[in-house]
């Protein structure tokens, strides 16, 4: 008995997907390293803690996580500094680096979903 298929691709709309996708899980992925900065930012007041923002390119597809205050830099560069327990200097760069895995497994299932339901 021989069976027969057809498939039809639509390479654009699957390429439209899934950067719509990736755009969305870039966006959740920034997200989760600037809270998981949060938690480490240095604080005093709580100013520079609040000035953390995730923002995503979407044309480019590229993602940042910023802390927006005069004193940011210093705070996260100067291993001389001291902070409160749980706080520390380099509270951007080390939950970026531990937390790599989790964000590509994040804009992966936004992939994936995008992809499943269109």
């Amino acid at each position: 008995m021989t069976q027969r298929a057809r498939l039809t691709w639509n390479g654009a709309a699957a390429l439209r997907g899934a950067r719509a996708g990736a755009a969305r899980g870039l966006r959740l992925a920034a997200e989760h390293v600037l809270e998981r900065s949060r938690a480490r930012v240095p604080i005093e007041e709580g100013i520079l803690e609040r000035s953390g923002v995730a923002s995503v390119d979407e044309q480019s597809l590229t993602g940042a996580v910023s802390f927006d205050q005069p004193y940011a830099v210093r705070q996260h560069e100067d291993m001389t500094l001291r902070h409160d327990a749980g706080r520390t200097t380099k509270y951007l760069e080390g939950p970026l680096n531990e937390e790599a895995g989790t964000v590509l497994d994040i804009i992966a299932a936004q992939v994936r979903r995008t992809l499943r339901n269109n």
